[in-house]
């Protein structure tokens, strides 16, 4: 082949080269060549936080009882009751079990439909405790409670609820030891067959489609004492379909709550307070962990310059006006965004 021909040839042998080379990147990068890159161990490590049911995952460490009641009543008490049995912000983390249900493994107490319903109570394995803690605790700041906090604040619950001692240390060591005392322990099984092909079938009876009841019979619902632990639950559901949810705001003395209605649609400024977690502490007409919307209203309603002054206090945060519980700054709230709100607050909240 003359010179000229190899000349001409060179772009096509190129092209080939390049194809060739484009494939074998392709083939390297997997099944979706270009997009992402294989996580390097520092980054797996990192999101790999969980603890699974058989300890898989659990720190070495361990934190005393002593040392989780310091924390707990920095970090925790203020949602949770000084002795985990809030039911203002969050439902009650402890009682409803005795030294029966340590004994047996089950909570007799969970078979009673007028029971109240407690986290130690529905408990069946400790490491879902101690992960969740670690993982997701205080709400404020996540994931910023050291190992030690973490071993210490579940040894101050378990010994809340009578399973541990008071001057109990718990422990990577310990754990399985604990998990053999918790009251529910027992609780969960695979015997239903949702698990597992080889369990039996949760109902036996053939398909029936032809005498159907035409009404519904209730046969258990939200006990009487804890319908607003979560506020009006039916003004935070979206409004989809037939179902609005339940009121669950605190019934007048001596009056049945009701059981439904339609939720109002949200105004733009009650959806920046739900966005801005100013919900989580405030009740519009009642108080959470800081006082109620309208009480804010009626406070300020006659007082010069109350508009500055409550968006100053949002935008900076601050304590001491209602009490010792501080409110969290709001520093990513735009300006006019924080005006707005506190026109709404000072409105009446409607």
């Amino acid at each position: 082949m003359s010179r000229s021909a190899s000349l001409s040839h060179a772009p096509a042998a190129l092209l080939l080269a390049a194809l060739l080379c484009a494939s074998a990147g392709a083939v390297a990068q997997g099944k979706y060549p270009g997009i992402g890159r294989p996580a390097t161990p520092a980054e797996v490590k990192a999101w790999d936080t969980d603890v699974r049911s058989d300890f898989t995952g659990l720190p070495k460490g361990s934190g005393s009882a002593k040392k989780g009641e310091e924390v707990w009543d920095a970090k925790c008490a203020s949602c949770h009751g000084t002795f985990a049995e809030s039911n203002e912000v969050f439902p009650p983390i402890v009682g409803g079990t005795t030294a029966e249900d340590i004994k047996n493994g089950r909570v007799a107490g969970l078979a009673k439909s007028n029971e109240g319903r407690t986290t130690l109570m529905k408990l069946s394995r400790i490491s879902t405790l101690w992960d969740y803690i670690h993982r997701s605790m205080p709400w404020t700041a996540p994931r910023s409670l050291s190992v030690e906090e973490t071993y210490a604040v579940t040894a101050y619950i378990l010994a809340l609820g009578r399973i541990v001692p008071e001057d109990f240390v718990l422990s990577d060591a310990n754990m399985a030891e604990v998990q053999a005392r918790l009251p529910n322990r027992n609780g969960t099984t695979t015997a239903h067959g949702l698990w597992t092909v080889k369990g039996r079938p949760d109902v036996k009876n053939t398909a029936c489609m032809k005498d159907c009841p035409t009404e519904a019979k209730v046969m258990s619902q939200l006990p009487a004492h804890a319908r607003d632990a979560h506020g009006n639950i039916a003004e935070q559901n979206r409004v989809v379909g037939p179902v609005r949810g339940a009121v669950t705001v605190r019934a007048a003395a001596g009056a049945a709550a009701p059981v439904a209605t339609a939720a109002p649609a949200a105004s733009a400024d009650r959806i920046m307070a739900e966005k801005n977690g100013c919900l989580a502490c405030h009740g519009v007409d009642n108080k959470i962990v800081g006082p109620g919307f309208k009480e804010i209203a009626a406070r300020y309603k006659d007082a010069g310059g109350s508009e500055a002054k409550l968006a100053a206090k949002i935008k900076a945060g601050g304590a001491g006006t209602w009490g010792a519980i501080p409110m969290p700054p709001h520093p990513g709230m735009k300006d006019e965004d924080i005006n707005s709100l506190v026109k709404w607050i000072l409105g009446g909240a409607r």
